[in-house]
């Protein structure tokens, strides 16, 4: 198929290649030379070199791979893979949490036995997060269900809560899973994380294969350590350009969902590349990764680069092995996005890809803000939004809801001080402009939860929020209504009382 090709100056993607289309992007790190990193011994790795073969014409011939295919081949024992190929994977960290761990649990004991055992108590990592806060006895049940089990299997890295008044007087408690597995050292590059949760893509911002599985999958992976996994294509979204100073990582997902629709990367991978990308921080590259499956991807990737191996000092004391895509390898297709063009969007009810420029929704009356989640709720998130009371000096005119993702993130509002304000905390400006207190961190209302869930939208409503799924119910009510934004826009939004602009503020 002929590539279709738009002037980068006449729209915000300048060139599609479809099928067939070969990787034309040079990573900052080149793929062909060894580097190491100073703590954990980090080696740049190729596929394994292939058997020459010397055709009377064409010389020698390479088999080129993406990161993704890389990662698959190396975890599978592979030399090469191609997409649609079914293989074993052997799979370096599996995680659950309180609701499909107690199924996942369930299918591990009836298929391998009551007394069965994990296949490695060390590479099982159980975060309670979802349904925490909450008289609900199910869903505290559910709790109590995955803390007996790790403690029959000696699983190490179980993070628990017990005292839900008070969640600092727990200190193995973090919060939302996605993040934690980031700040704890789970995420390393090259290697296979999987989990009961379809945001788990979230850990491809490591350069690291990372996506969201079942119970029953997950309970076959609890007891064997491997799982027959489909290669997926590789898309290719090439960002370039000055990020401009009101946007942020959320708003380029956005645009591209919006681009692409919720079917446009069905299993596939999303890879994410350019200056752009490259220029952003882990927890923002972090939200490009976390959205992809609500375009259909079954991963996203950025290459692991000095970022990211920064970000890791201290957290893993595991060697790990970056890989990057060959320029040789084949692309489903490719997009390209002029960034320094683009301007604050949402997604207004009731999908993802129902994108609309902020600016165009100012006349939609909100009833509430919710800053938070995987999505939006980490440290880099409420910086923002403080960023932008901070430059308003105003008050909010609607309810503004803060849920820290963990519990690190949690104290970072109390302790770090927001550029610019002169020394003043997260927490300080958001007293100041009015907002709820910050709450105890957990998944909170994204996804509804118990009846008492803090924030939960039990009356229809219209909601700005950092989230990632605007369905109908998400967020409680069924007839609720929401708006996914930037925290930038968020917060804008919140001193208005309407979706707002954030450049009315920045």
């Amino acid at each position: 198929m002929a590539a279709t090709i738009v002037p980068a100056h006449a729209a915000f993607f300048g060139a599609k290649k479809e099928i067939g289309a070969r990787a034309s992007f040079s990573p900052s790190i080149s793929a062909h030379r060894c580097r190491k990193h100073a703590l954990n011994k980090v080696l740049a790795v190729m596929a394994p070199t292939q058997p020459s073969r010397a055709p009377s014409t064409t010389g020698s011939v390479k088999h080129g791979m993406t990161m993704t295919e890389k990662i698959l081949a190396k975890s599978s024992d592979r030399s090469k893979l191609e997409p649609g190929e079914n293989i074993w994977v052997n799979i370096d960290v599996l995680m659950t949490h309180d609701v499909c761990g107690p199924g996942t649990i369930g299918i591990f004991k009836k298929e391998f036995g009551k007394n069965a055992k994990v296949w490695d108590r060390e590479k099982i990592v159980i975060i309670p997060d979802h349904y925490i806060f909450t008289s609900d006895e199910r869903a505290n049940r559910n709790v109590d269900i995955i803390r007996d089990f790790a403690l029959e299997q000696n699983i190490k890295y179980f993070y628990d809560i017990k005292d839900l008044s008070n969640f600092k007087v727990n200190p193995d408690y973090k919060g939302v899973c996605h993040v934690a597995l980031a700040q704890e050292g789970h995420c390393r590059p090259g290697e296979v994380l999987l989990g009961t949760d379809s945001h788990t893509c979230n850990a491809g911002a490591f350069g690291q294969f990372a996506t969201g599985i079942g119970n029953t999958d997950a309970g076959f992976v609890m007891g064997t350590g491997k799982l027959l996994l489909k290669v997926p294509p590789t898309m290719r979204f090439v960002l370039d350009g000055e990020m401009p100073h009101y946007l942020l990582a959320k708003d380029l997902i956005l645009q591209i969902i919006g681009e692409i629709t919720v079917a446009g990367a069905t299993y596939k991978s999303m890879e994410f590349v350019g200056s752009t990308v490259e220029s952003l921080n882990m927890e923002e590259r972090m939200t490009l990764c976390n959205m992809v499956v609500e375009a259909g991807g079954k991963n996203g990737v950025v290459p692991p680069d000095e970022t990211t191996f920064k970000y890791l000092e201290g957290k893993t004391s595991l060697n790990y092995e970056p890989v990057y895509s060959d320029e040789s390898a084949k692309l489903i297709s490719e997009y390209r996005f002029d960034v320094s063009k683009l301007e604050p969007v949402v997604a207004k009810p009731h999908s993802p890809d129902n994108r609309a420029l902020a600016r165009e929704c100012k006349d939609v009356k909100i009833d509430r803000v919710y800053i938070g989640s995987c999505t939006g709720g980490k440290t880099e998130d409420f910086m923002a939004a403080a960023k932008v009371f901070l430059a308003s000096g105003k008050k909010v005119k609607v309810p503004t809801f803060l849920v820290p993702a963990t519990q690190k993130v949690w104290m970072d509002l109390y302790s770090l001080p927001v550029p610019g304000s002169g020394g003043k905390t997260c927490s300080q400006i958001f007293e100041e402009a009015g907002c709820d207190t910050p709450a105890s961190p957990s998944c909170g209302a994204c996804l509804g939860g118990p009846r008492d869930t803090y924030a939960r939208m039990n009356e229809p409503m219209v909601c700005v929020s950092t989230t990632n799924r605007n369905f109908p119910g998400r967020m409680g009510h069924k007839e609720g209504q929401i708006y996914l934004a930037s925290p930038y826009t968020a917060a804008a939004s919140a001193l208005t009382g309407y979706v707002t602009d954030p450049r009315e503020f920045l």
